[in-house]
């Protein structure tokens, strides 16, 4: 069997004899860099016929047919698994299995390992957090998210200011659409409070009570750090200016000298 991911977006996952771990570290044998994907994920255990789904961490969901697995599920031909927010379709391999060769690594390397690499493509626009428990915390936008208290929420803030599910987030070409979702303290864009759905666009504040981000698309952060280093160029003026006074002192004390030997006549 195999895994396929909808709209081709993901290279088959060859499900061999044996143990093919998913997660997002490195030494899993299928990587998948999302949201809500933990280090070791989910192992798809295959012995003979048979392939078990085993979630590995219990804090990250793993949903198979609408369900979330709990201990060692039977998976077959038909099924539709769900790693976080990603999905795929299990099938049948062909009767003539495609050569290892075959399989490329998504991810940089000059050695094929064998491994099955997944990387999902770059996300338009971060949510980066700067304020309160996400101060620091940057979220990918990807489709739409709800954000919330609750933990069924694609960003889930814990704590008493945010309603359980206080806000929907989709993402559009020209930024973020925020929508407010009947929450009790307020969903706010640049201190406006949202009351119908908002474009919030790159630069813009969001801000969910006192719980604020900052919209970014990637690359923003690179502009700050070189505007920080120019100020710089003033040092050698300075320098230069001390090195002035030094030669003025000098040229002050060899005329004080002088007038004093010529006093005594001495010069």
């Amino acid at each position: 069997m195999k895994l396929l991911f909808p709209n081709g977006e993901h290279e088959p996952i060859e499900l061999k004899q044996g143990t093919t771990i998913i997660g997002t570290s490195t030494d899993c044998e299928a990587m998948l860099i999302a949201p809500g994907i933990a280090a070791r994920h989910c192992e798809l255990r295959t012995e003979g016929e048979q392939t078990l789904a085993i979630p590995l961490d219990a804090q990250f969901a793993t949903v198979l047919n609408g369900r979330q697995i709990v201990g060692e599920a039977p998976i077959k031909p038909g099924d539709l698994l769900l790693f976080a927010k990603i999905g795929c379709r299990v099938v049948a391999s062909e009767k003539a299995p495609a050569p290892v060769a075959m399989l490329k690594p998504a991810i940089g390397g000059n050695e094929d390992d064998g491994r099955t690499r997944v990387r999902m493509a770059l996300p338009k626009y971060l949510l980066r957090g700067v304020s309160g428990p996400t101060f620091g915390k940057v979220y990918a936008m990807v489709g739409t998210l709800t954000v919330g208290r609750n933990s069924d929420c694609g960003i889930c803030i814990p704590t008493d200011e945010i309603s359980r599910h206080h806000a929907k987030l989709q993402v559009v070409p020209a930024g973020v659409m925020v929508e407010d979702m009947g929450s009790a303290n307020g969903t706010f864009v640049n201190n406006q409070r949202v009351l119908a759905a908002t474009l919030l666009k790159p630069g813009d504040e969001l801000r969910l009570d006192t719980v604020r981000f900052l919209l970014m698309s990637p690359g923003m952060e690179s502009h700050p750090a070189v505007a920080r280093s120019e100020p710089v160029a003033p040092t050698p003026v300075a320098k230069s200016r001390a090195g002035l006074w030094a030669i003025v002192t000098l040229v002050a004390i060899a005329a004080t000298a002088l007038a004093v030997l010529g006093y005594l006549g001495k010069f």
